[in-house]
């Protein structure tokens, strides 16, 4: 059994695939290695270098390693950036879902996991996130995470009642952290530990942004979740899918504990061993106090648990960034 993993040679797309390996299913890469690293691909995996926005070569992926499903991490995921180029954003995002999806009917797939986002929310006011919750995204990406899932649903009314049915399921995650494998590791410019993990190796001091929000610290609390757990609730999915078992059409992987920006530079130092005093900046605008989200129908249906303390989010992501530099 194959599955095209879209966005493959990414930080959360080559963990993918090494999940999808150690469950003994065959991955096939498709990435532009416009944020992807080729070494982040493990050797023997098949890697077709080039854009979800081709068709003609998602088909010929698809067909030549007999693909039986995809599971679509591809994507332009920076929400800030999205607002300065929604054009970008709109194009990577919903066309180039479209295209996948055009590809599978075109070659006969009929199952995918699409990685969403809790970005489809926006800046809920209320404690813990459910599936249910008014989607109110404050981006382009987002709305364009949002549009995916409707693509989804839609193609998969249209052919509902066909020979080839398209089954689906999304997979909202918040902040995904750490490290399940060190030879991969979070290259984001955008994202906090990545940030925070260069700032210490060139000597610098992080900045939390805003420490007047109202929560216990003052910091704004986030939900924080290790890409070793997202991977396997990815590989869950895909055989449920496979096997004709029903599925939500959408599944928040969240921690049901969100974690203060204070807590992780606590962590931060505390595991790094490099003691430092954050310096405050402001508040960056549309920031909400809180968002944290139940995990309740993924762990019941995906397995979905978490394993990893923060430390250990921490540690692991740590161990692989310095790992890439020894």
């Amino acid at each position: 059994m194959s599955w095209l993993v879209t966005g493959g040679a990414g930080y959360i797309g080559a963990h993918v695939v090494r999940a999808l390996q150690d469950a003994g299913l065959d991955p096939v890469v498709v990435d532009d290695l416009s944020s992807g690293h080729a070494d982040f691909v493990p050797e023997g995996v098949p890697f077709v270098q080039g854009t979800i926005l081709d068709r003609d070569l998602l088909v010929a992926a698809m067909r030549e390693h007999g693909v039986t499903g995809v599971i679509h991490v591809a994507g332009f995921k920076y929400a800030g950036v999205s607002v300065q180029r929604p054009l970008h954003t709109y194009e990577q995002n919903v066309e180039g879902t479209r295209v996948v999806l055009q590809a599978m009917a075109d070659a006969g797939v009929t199952s995918i996991v699409f990685s969403s986002s809790a970005a489809v929310y926006g800046t809920p006011d209320v404690p813990l996130v459910t599936e249910d919750l008014p989607k109110r995204p404050a981006s382009p990406y987002g709305e364009s995470k949002l549009i995916g899932e409707w693509l989804l649903r839609d193609q998969g009314v249209a052919t509902a009642a066909s020979d080839a049915p398209l089954r689906h399921t999304s997979l909202r995650y918040f902040n995904v952290v750490g490290s399940a494998d060190p030879a991969v590791y979070d290259t984001s410019p955008h994202n906090l530990f990545p940030i925070v993990f260069e700032k210490l190796l060139a000597g610098e001091t992080p900045q939390i942004n805003g420490d007047d929000y109202d929560t216990e610290d003052g910091t704004n609390v986030r939900d924080y979740v290790h890409v070793g757990d997202i991977a396997a609730a990815h590989v869950v999915a895909a055989q449920r899918l496979a096997a004709g078992e029903s599925v939500e059409p959408a599944y928040n992987l969240g921690s049901q504990n969100g974690l203060s920006v204070k807590e992780i530079m606590d962590a931060m130092a505390r595991v790094t061993g490099i003691p430092f005093t954050p310096v405050i900046g402001p508040r960056r605008p549309g920031d909400p106090d809180r968002i944290v989200a139940t995990g309740e129908l993924a762990a019941r249906d995906l397995a979905w648990q978490n394993r990893y303390t923060v430390d250990e989010m921490v540690r692991t992501g740590w161990e692989a960034r310095r790992a890439a530099t020894a």
